[in-house]
């Protein structure tokens, strides 16, 4: 049987899982913020309706958004990740292999039947994502990646497609392929786009047939690559193992700016703390760190410092990384200076497998599984009953800098005291 890649994705993904937790949301116009209820990051379609873009500062739009009956929500960032893990995991029993591409979408791949027809297993999947999670999702079937892409916006621009659509098996993929612009197939950018236009080529299917030797002189094996997916042949296979990340960085810009070292110490003990969970849910351990801290770039004087330390043993153990970062704070504090963000970095990460130890500084075989116990104890506590549950003093206990989500809607996937309760 032929295989086929599917690139499977949730429709506006930070608004559905909104109104997915709120059914009175749903067939309103809902919008999301960025971080400290900064931007519009994410829209419903019936924001989309309005000509609400993407992007744009809230304080501008504030007046006309409460004029027109928008619902303005305030990122929930865990409980957009939950809702992904969610949908990732009913994906996953639905296909033969999977492909994490990010929050809210994902390669696939299937076998195709011996009718040729996989409508019928998409609507399946359609139905399962909408009944379960209450997310819409849209499906692109082709022969590679780079069909599944463009199937993919196929099946959402055209509402006759109703959010599935299948290029691999279609009476007249050419013409659709006409319909989408230079600028919209996936992996090219501006400069190539204008590149192409000047040579007469305006769309996918033009691109697919157009001569491949100036394409290969101007984007390299690259452009090459990305031409023969669009004529259905797979050169990029799923990446079933993502590579181990090199770092693992943590960042925020505050609410308000801060000028004093015991802000600044709790904001980079907070980060800390969430970087050091990434680690050991990556399964990694960090040998070196770097904190650092900056005003706005748009004021003057700007002012930018960093601090790095290296670690004697790669450790994962939050309370090892804030012993080591804690002190490098007074190196990059200044007073009188108004800072608007602050990052913690993790470097040179190490597989948990395997431990190099140092002579000089012992560690035991059962102190290593004492502190790796109590990590996963804290860790199951924050995930069980949501994050701050147990949560290290260093990070100060209702920090005037905290990230400002004045619209913060429910999490009641992953907090017990937003879930619902019923009276019967």
């Amino acid at each position: 049987m032929a295989r086929v890649t599917a690139l499977i994705d949730a429709n506006n993904f930070y608004a559905s899982c909104e109104q997915s937790l709120d059914p009175a949301l749903l067939g309103r116009p809902v919008v999301v913020l960025s971080n400290n209820d900064g931007c519009i990051v994410a829209r419903s379609a019936e924001a989309r309706a309005l000509g609400i873009k993407m992007g744009t500062p809230y304080f501008k739009v504030r007046s006309d958004l409460e004029r027109q009956g928008v619902v303005v929500r305030s990122s929930n960032y865990a409980l957009y990740a939950d809702m992904s893990q969610r949908l990732m995991s009913l994906l996953e029993s639905q296909v033969e292999d999977l492909e994490v591409y990010s929050i809210d979408e994902a390669f696939a791949q299937i076998s195709r039947p011996s009718t040729l027809d996989l409508l019928p297993w998409g609507r399946q999947v359609r139905a399962l994502a909408r009944r379960n999670l209450g997310l819409p999702i849209a499906i692109g079937l082709g022969a590679s990646k780079g069909q599944a892409k463009l199937a993919n916006r196929l099946a959402k621009v055209n509402p006759g497609h109703a959010g599935l659509f299948d290029l691999g098996h279609c009476s007249d993929a050419d013409r659709w392929l006409e319909t989408i612009d230079i600028e919209d197939v996936w992996g090219i950018g501006r400069k190539l786009a204008r590149w192409c236009r000047a040579r007469g080529i305006r769309n996918a299917r033009e691109l697919r047939d157009m001569a491949s030797g100036p394409l290969r002189a101007k984007a390299g094996v690259v452009g090459l690559r990305l031409q023969r997916e669009l004529q259905g042949h797979a050169c990029l296979p799923l990446d079933l193992a993502p590579s181990p990340k090199q770092e693992t960085c943590v960042s925020r810009s505050f609410s308000q700016p801060i000028n004093s070292l015991t802000e600044l110490r709790e904001a980079v003990a907070t980060y800390v703390v969430r970087a050091a969970e990434k680690l050991r849910k990556q399964r990694q351990r960090a040998a070196s760190l770097s904190i650092y801290t900056r005003t706005s770039p748009f004021v003057p004087a700007f002012y930018s410092r960093s601090a790095s330390i290296q670690l004697d043993l790669p450790s994962n153990d939050t309370q090892t990384l804030l012993h080591a970062a804690l002190p490098l704070v007074e190196r990059i504090f200044q007073p009188h200076r108004q800072l608007t963000k602050a990052g913690v970095l993790m470097q040179h990460l190490q597989s948990t497998d395997h431990l190099q130890h140092h002579l000089l500084v012992p560690c035991s075989d059962q102190e290593q599984q004492r502190r790796a116990t109590l990590m996963h104890t804290i860790d199951g506590l924050n995930r069980r009953y949501g994050r701050g549950t147990v949560q290290w003093a260093a990070c100060g206990l209702h920090p005037a800098w905290g990230m400002r989500r004045e619209r913060l809607g429910h999490a009641a996937t992953t907090r017990l005291s937003d879930v619902p309760m019923v009276q019967a």
